[in-house]
């Protein structure tokens, strides 16, 4: 007895530290994957070979990462370096945690591109000699990139892509172009750039503030392009404004160099009447923001994020407060439907220096849940993720976050926010292991499945724990192309069960039906998840046509 009442103090003394990191578990957590891949994560894509192409600019100087073989890449049009042995693109292996050095020969800074429906990330754009190039990367483990000359029509930098239903890729914007082009060219399209008018009327003098514009392809087949503090949704083959939408209450600017974020929301009902659409737009800073930071004034970021229905026939953005004021943060879209709200700043603006406060809590913003109780935050990285930082999803559920440089070149000493060329993960707590129970597994089909439109699926998977057969889903999702706070062509499809059944013993099958039109999905491949109880499965690939 005597022992035991000396022993409860130092009992209770363990339990008392060990609260804190119980309570940290809860919300998700950080692992550093690699301390340097030798260059900026300034844009990243994740491909169907689990491959992550990356890839900074040119013009930055001499990277970390030498190229192989002793390979050097000569340039007289280089702003930097005219003969520079260093890489400026990598490819990251997910799942060995390697990485190898890629060629590119013209600058790549602050490009877009798409992944085409075979597989392939075409790249468009950049800056000086690589405005009007088209860049091309095939997954393969020796494969590098492509450079087709004049590939463009006008000069792209700071544009937007968003894949098509026909497969191709629509290219809209950039710096001073207020127009659009399709990719690839057809003998009606290879000489021509197409009027926005749009753009025009959101680019502010001297600040833009509609740079990369948000994009999504809507369930009719329209698309919805979001632009300054407005958006629009527009008919592209007969170039035509279908609807306005009123500007977001505030009309403080939402893009670039004001960063915000925006997705599309996950597509639901896909096989109902009547299918319904959702944008949100997140974070952003106030107007004037980029003009007062240039003086060393920075101001606080917004802490709103605004939602509109863009399928209502009188739609309206409904107001929603963040934690706190974000601007420069990528919004991941996750398996079970919840968006990740990570990276950037609490005041300034994307640009040279312009940005302070690092944001370093993410956000969970939980889609379903009641207005006013959809924000969670998350336990902080320690690396501030600032002006040009990245994150993506991988196929085990983890974010991958990297980059960070609002230095004009490689600068690593005597500045605010080092040039930072670390690679790490954050896992959701719907990873901890305490969830194992209840994680689905699946068994069939097997990665890279060719699947059709419209098609009945059965997806076989094993829980170890008692299944909630009401609480299963299957969501498909299109891996994006990310950069500058925006994931192009993030999409993700819930596929609602027909049935759910019990094979034998921790075996069950799901019926689904997959999207019926490239509408809903364009052609490509696709991560398919199980979730269960929002506990998602490791994705497979599976390729829509």
């Amino acid at each position: 007895m005597t022992t035991s009442l000396l022993l409860l103090p130092i009992l209770l003394a363990i339990l008392t530290l060990s609260l804190p990191m119980l309570a940290l578990a809860d919300n998700g957590s950080w692992q550093l994957l690699q301390k340097s891949i030798g260059i900026v994560a300034m844009h990243m894509q994740l491909l169907h070979n689990d491959r992550v192409v990356i890839y900074d600019r040119t013009d930055f100087g001499l990277s970390n990462l030498s190229l192989p073989n002793g390979r050097c890449r000569q340039n007289d049009k280089e702003l930097a370096v005219k003969t520079d042995c260093t890489a400026h693109s990598v490819e990251y292996d997910v799942t060995s945690n390697r990485f190898r050095a890629l060629f590119i020969q013209t600058n790549v800074w602050c490009s877009s591109g798409s992944v085409s429906p075979n597989g392939t990330l075409v790249q468009t754009g950049g800056f000086n000699d690589g405005e009007r190039k088209v860049r091309t990367y095939s997954p393969c483990s020796t494969c590098d990139w492509q450079e087709l000359e004049n590939g463009l029509v006008a000069r792209r930098w700071y544009a937007t892509n968003h894949k098509l239903p026909d497969g191709g890729q629509i290219i809209i914007g950039g710096r001073r172009q207020f127009n659009y082009e399709f990719y690839p060219k057809t003998e009606a399209t290879a000489k021509n750039t197409y009027s926005l008018p749009f753009l025009v009327q959101t680019s502010e003098p001297r600040t833009e503030n509609n740079l990369y514009p948000f994009v999504f392809l809507n369930v009719d087949g329209n698309l919805f392009i979001f632009a300054n503090n407005k958006a629009i949704l527009f008919n592209y083959t007969n170039n035509v404004v279908v609807k306005t939408f009123p500007q977001i209450p505030g009309g403080d600017p939402r893009s670039y160099p004001s960063s915000g974020s925006a997705v599309l929301l996950p597509l639901r009902n896909l096989q109902g009447a009547i299918l319904e659409a959702e944008v949100l737009v997140c974070g952003g800073a106030p107007k004037g923001s980029y003009e007062q930071a240039s003086k060393g004034h920075f101001i606080g970021a917004l802490n709103t994020c605004a939602r509109v229905k863009v399928t209502d026939q009188n739609p309206n953005w409904v107001m929603e407060t963040m934690p706190g004021g974000r601007v420069m943060s990528d919004m991941v879209m996750l398996p079970n439907g919840n968006v990740l709200i990570v990276n950037g700043a609490g005041s300034g603006t994307a640009g040279w220096t312009f940005g302070r406060n690092p944001t370093l809590n993410p956000i969970i913003y939980k889609t379903n849940s009641p207005l006013g109780s959809r924000f969670e935050l998350q336990n902080p990285s320690s690396i501030p993720r600032m002006y040009h930082s990245t994150a993506v999803l991988v196929r085990d559920g983890r974010v991958l976050v990297a980059g960070s440089n609002p230095n004009v070149y490689y600068n690593f000493t005597n500045v605010i926010f080092p040039t930072e060329l670390s690679v790490e993960a954050f896992s959701p707590s719907y990873l901890e292991p305490g969830f194992d129970n209840l994680r689905p597994r699946i068994m069939s089909p097997t990665s890279q499945s060719q699947i059709m439109y419209g098609q009945i699926l059965e997806v076989q998977f094993q829980v170890k724990g008692t299944l909630s057969q009401n609480l299963v889903l299957v969501t498909m999702l299109s891996p994006p192309f990310t950069t500058h706070s925006y994931s192009m062509n993030q999409r993700l499809l819930v596929l609602e069960p027909k049935s759910v059944t019990n094979v034998n013993g921790t075996l069950y099958q799901v019926v689904v039906t997959t999207p019926g039109s490239p509408i809903l999905a364009p052609p490509g491949f696709y991560l398919l998840f199980v979730v269960h109880q929002d506990i998602p499965s490791e994705g497979i690939w599976v390729h829509i046509h």
